[in-house]
């Protein structure tokens, strides 16, 4: 079963993301194992650079679709890349709407990924709210199956002051519980007017399922990640280099320096300068 072989993948190969695990299984058994969903599933990934926002959605999609994200019925959008002139909105707005309407109709199983939702136009955001609610028929076409993952990092500095601010008061980030972030994200992210997310609707109509918050990564997270992309490589894992590597990346706030600037983002292309 799919389900579980995600679950283990996840505990394996994630590191450091305890709520994670928890919010995208709970959201994807609850969903999968409903013939008849209300609406299709929405989650909403946040979380600083580097923390494992696309890399956790990638191993959703290989697992939910046989080709992975080269699928026909999986959907990747990227503001810079799909929508960059704020002059041609109105047309994105046709495309969009038109291209997931169509992608539904051939397939309710789609899945939707956009990236840096925080730098979405509004109105684009518009366009795709219709499609994530619980009304059964949009412009004819029946999508309660569909799965939408919004990844951006808004609402990662307010995640890493959290964390950082629970660390003071000794508790540690594993110990951290969703109801201790959502405040801060939404604040940060739903409430911000320089926000793509913000009045857009999806909020005040709750559309969203899942707000999943990736933490920022500590020093042995870093050494772990650093250990996976060796053994990936084909290469030695010496204690020496993954120690070194791990210690070539910035690390905050200043004094303590406890948390990766850059979580796991930047690990295999250092590792190449020792080798």
């Amino acid at each position: 079963h799919f389900v579980s072989g995600l679950e283990f993948d996840l505990a394996i190969s994630l590191v450091g993301q305890p709520l994670v695990r928890q919010q995208v299984m709970k959201g994807v058994r609850e969903f999968l194992e409903n013939p008849n969903p209300v609406k299709p599933l929405v989650m909403s990934f946040h979380g600083s650079t580097g923390t494992g926002k696309t890399y956790v959605s990638s191993m959703l999609i290989r697992y939910l679709f046989k080709r992975g994200l080269q699928s026909p019925y999986v959907h990747h959008f990227s503001p810079i890349v799909h929508f960059p002139h704020a002059e041609q909105i109105e047309q994105y707005k046709e495309n969009l709407k038109r291209w997931i309407q169509g992608n539904l109709t051939n397939c309710g199983r789609s899945a939707f990924l956009f990236d840096e939702m925080d730098k979405m136009h509004p109105g684009l955001i518009d366009v795709i709210i219709p499609f994530l609610g619980p009304s059964w028929v949009v412009y004819g076409t029946n999508y309660r199956k569909a799965i939408f993952i919004f990844i951006s990092n808004a609402g990662g500095e307010q995640i890493n002051n959290v964390t950082l601010a629970l660390w003071h008061a000794r508790k540690d980030r594993e110990e951290i519980s969703l109801q201790e972030l959502e405040p801060a994200i939404s604040k940060a992210v739903f409430e911000n007017p320089q926000s793509g997310f913000w009045k857009s609707g999806i909020i005040n109509e709750h559309l969203i399922d899942f707000v999943v918050p990736f933490l920022p990564l500590k020093h042995h997270h870093v050494k772990q990640c650093v250990i996976s992309e060796l053994v990936q490589q084909g290469l030695e894992v010496r204690p020496g280099v993954v120690q070194e590597v791990a210690d070539s990346i910035p690390y905050f706030p200043e004094e303590e320096k406890l948390f990766s600037s850059t979580g796991c983002k930047t690990v295999a292309s250092r590792i190449s300068f020792f080798f």
